[in-house]
């Protein structure tokens, strides 16, 4: 251990100089492992959480509502611009914890010296107002009053006893946490007025540090627990619709095999499934993968609590997750069936495609002979068309100079127009042969 310990911040904050530009999120993203620091719980006390889903509810709300605990009027709102506040009120401390989904404000506060709950009831221990609470803005998604107390932990009977007198006449579930230096009790029941109630019995002398990272860890635990099971609801809901879905889809793809429906028959049925699954998946492909964050969340909770058993009872971890996985797998064969009908209607549209294709091909190989005969016709007529029009040009061109030789003849020149027109025709034809041919070589040469 160095013996001159304190010049060390003075040439950490001098080689700061030494270096390149921070990048624009290089504090930003330092920091976030500070950004919700768990508190410090001198035991024995209770906390209070109440996580409300904060869709709508704006910071300003929230802000307003915080101002209105004591000694907090002069709250200035850019406090508020993080994601964490801790606020002191005397005998009490108030976090105040934005998350995506929800907002959670915990209450810690100190209990008298020795305290034993169960004579007394936990909502007259409350440090703020009950209307305080009821005021706060948003649903309420869960609400937990844990109280952490010190106790001896090798008497497991007194133990016990002192946990049913919190929880009554219910059966508790409990575990024993990490190495043995403490317990954490519940019943996961929601009690009459709106809270669960959850109990840690910790070794004396516990710090004030392990006992917040405790209370932190159970809370979390079962806020994301609540959290995770939001899928389950909607998973349900989707299932009649994925099951006409895909009935729907068999249906399309028997009448696209047997062909007993026309291609736009086919194409706008299949069309309008696919727009009913892809609103689905728009819908609710948020709510499937947040609900996967959350339950890994909460195995991430539940391992760092390292839990043990007490004999005749189920740990935490045990009984939470005889009923969450199999809502879990419930949500996840839901996701995939949902992404696995998509996948289908894609390939079902894919086929209809290629069938569609053909046809259009075969119609166009039809049409392309069509036109090919067409040409064939249009050139023998073209071919008629020339060799008339190569007979009445050299008529016509014969007759001149037939008229032209009877005037010659007339006019007293020695000639018989019968016989030159005669010889004449054959030198003619091939003229008016070889202009046709002339002009028809130009208009090919300019195409």
């Amino acid at each position: 251990m160095s013996s001159h310990p304190l010049p060390i911040a003075p040439a950490l904050a001098e080689s700061a100089g030494c270096l390149p530009p921070d990048d624009l999120l290089r504090t930003t993203l330092h920091n976030e492992v500070h950004a919700r620091p768990p508190a410090r719980v001198r035991l024995p006390a209770l906390i209070v959480q109440v996580a409300v889903l904060n869709a709508g509810i704006s910071r300003d709300q929230e802000w307003g509502h915080l101002r209105r605990l004591t000694g907090q009027a002069e709250l200035p709102v850019e406090r508020l611009q993080g994601n964490f506040l801790r606020l002191p009120c005397g005998n009490h401390t108030v976090n105040w914890e934005r998350h995506t989904e929800f907002t959670r404000y915990s209450i810690v506060q100190a209990l008298p010296g020795g305290a034993v709950l169960g004579a007394v009831e936990p909502e007259l221990l409350l440090a703020v107002m009950p209307d305080w609470l009821r005021s706060i803005p948003g649903r309420t998604v869960a609400a937990v009053q844990l109280a952490m107390l010190e106790g001896p932990l090798a008497d497991e009977p007194a133990l016990m006893r002192q946990a049913q007198a919190w929880f009554g006449d219910r059966a508790v579930i409990a575990s024993q946490l990490g190495n043995g230096h403490s317990w954490a009790v519940t019943d996961f029941q929601i009690n009459a007025d709106g809270f669960e109630r959850m109990l840690v019995i910790a070794a004396p002398g516990t710090s004030e540090s392990r006992a917040g990272r405790i209370s932190q860890r159970l809370m979390e635990l079962e806020i994301y627990r609540l959290m995770a099971l939001r899928g389950l609801p909607v998973a349900k809901q989707l299932a009649p619709m994925l099951a006409d879905a895909e009935g729907a889809l068999a249906d399309i793809t028997a009448q696209l095999e047997n062909k007993s429906a026309s291609d736009q028959q086919l194409l706008d049925t299949l069309v309008s499934l696919a727009a009913r699954v892809e609103r689905a998946t728009a819908e609710h492909s948020y709510r499937f993968s947040a609900t996967r964050a959350y339950d890994t969340l909460v195995g991430q909770r539940l391992s760092e609590l390292r839990e043990k058993p007490i004999p005749g009872t189920q740990t935490l971890g045990e009984f939470m997750q005889r009923r969450l996985s199999p809502a879990m797998a419930t949500v996840a064969a839901t996701a995939q069936r949902l992404g696995s009908l998509s996948e289908r209607v894609t390939r079902t549209s894919a086929l209809l495609r290629t069938r569609v294709d053909i046809a259009t091909e075969t119609q166009n190989q039809v049409l392309l002979e069509k036109l090919t005969r067409g040409q064939e016709l249009q050139l023998r007529l073209q071919s008629t068309v020339e060799g008339l029009s190569i007979a009445a040009i050299s008529y016509y061109v014969i007759s001149l100079l037939l008229y032209g030789g009877k005037a010659a003849k007339a006019a007293g020149a020695p000639v018989n127009p019968e016989i030159v027109v005669g010889a004449a025709i054959p030198l003619v034809l091939w003229l008016v042969w070889r202009n046709i041919r002339r002009i028809h070589a130009k208009l090919r040469g300019r195409d």
